[in-house]
């Protein structure tokens, strides 16, 4: 049997001023993989194909090797979807949302849900507009997780918290794949992948960039600081060259550093996207 648990291959959508272009990658099991790419990049339109959200107009999705176009119902029962964005009944009791949820997915574990609100300290008698935007997060996961989800899929789950929100949220990510949980963690803010992903899939002007462990990308490439624009014999190896306090800094790859024959440091996953973007825009 496949570990793999999410397959896409050849996603194409067509917009009058945007292209998503044979969007392809597969997800393993008990992994938390990391989905970046600038705003614009396609992050949104791959999440909303994928559960036919739109319809993309070529291309295959497999979840847990079954078609999402023939077994969209039975799938959906299997996965669960969180957003750092989502609008619940702000004025109802958490409770009473819970009981409509509940209702739609015959798998609901009600001894599970009562160990995630203990987990979360989820208080049932708050409304969502009483919680905090972290609290808020951790409710959608609690939804999430008490129908048995196998996969989840985050779109933006940290924007707008403070970093020991985050920090404690990543904490609960990294528990829940070593519980078995497949995660596909889409979000601009890197440094957190830094701290628990597996794997990145990143995408630039809707295509695939690279899809790689993080350890592998970040190897790929070091960073240099110049005090002043680098001789136009060594430019060619620069990626993305950009003013910094003390100068200018750019991306070379690992195997043209030597070449180079300047100091260079070990890049991150943050500076390697910024200097990757800076180098398309020009």
């Amino acid at each position: 049997m496949s570990a793999e648990v999410l397959t896409v291959k050849n996603l194409c959508k067509t917009y009058p001023a945007f292209t998503l272009k044979n969007v392809s990658f597969s997800l393993e099991k008990g992994k938390i993989t990391g989905f970046i790419g600038r705003n614009g990049a396609g992050k949104s339109t791959t999440l909303k194909a994928l559960f036919h959200f739109l319809h993309p107009d070529s291309g295959e999705i497999r979840f847990f090797g079954d078609s999402i176009t023939e077994h969209e119902l039975a799938i959906k029962q299997r996965v669960g979807f969180v957003s750092g964005g989502i609008d619940y009944y702000t004025k109802k009791k958490i409770k009473t949302i819970t009981a409509v949820t509940k209702a739609f997915y015959p798998t609901w574990d009600d001894a599970a849900y009562q160990k995630y609100l203990k987990l979360f300290a989820l208080d049932e008698n708050k409304t969502p507009s009483q919680l905090s935007a972290g609290m808020r997060v951790k409710y959608a996961l609690a939804l999430a997780l008490s129908h048995n989800a196998e996969l989840l899929i985050l779109d933006e789950p940290t924007s707008g918290l403070d970093p020991i929100s985050r920090d404690d949220l990543l904490d609960v990510l990294m528990a829940l794949c070593d519980e078995g949980k497949t995660i596909l963690f889409s979000t601009h803010i890197t440094s957190d992948l830094d701290k628990c992903a597996d794997r990145i899939i990143y995408i630039q002007n809707g295509q695939i960039l690279a899809d790689s462990s993080i350890q592998s990308f970040v190897q790929g490439y070091k960073t240099v600081t110049l005090t002043e624009k680098c001789p136009l014999e060594k430019e060619a190896l620069l990626i993305g060259t950009k003013r910094s306090k003390n100068g200018y800094t750019a991306l070379v790859k690992t195997e043209n550093a030597t070449a180079l024959g300047l100091p260079c440091i070990d890049a991150d996953l943050e500076s390697i996207m910024i200097h990757l973007e800076k180098e398309v825009a020009e």
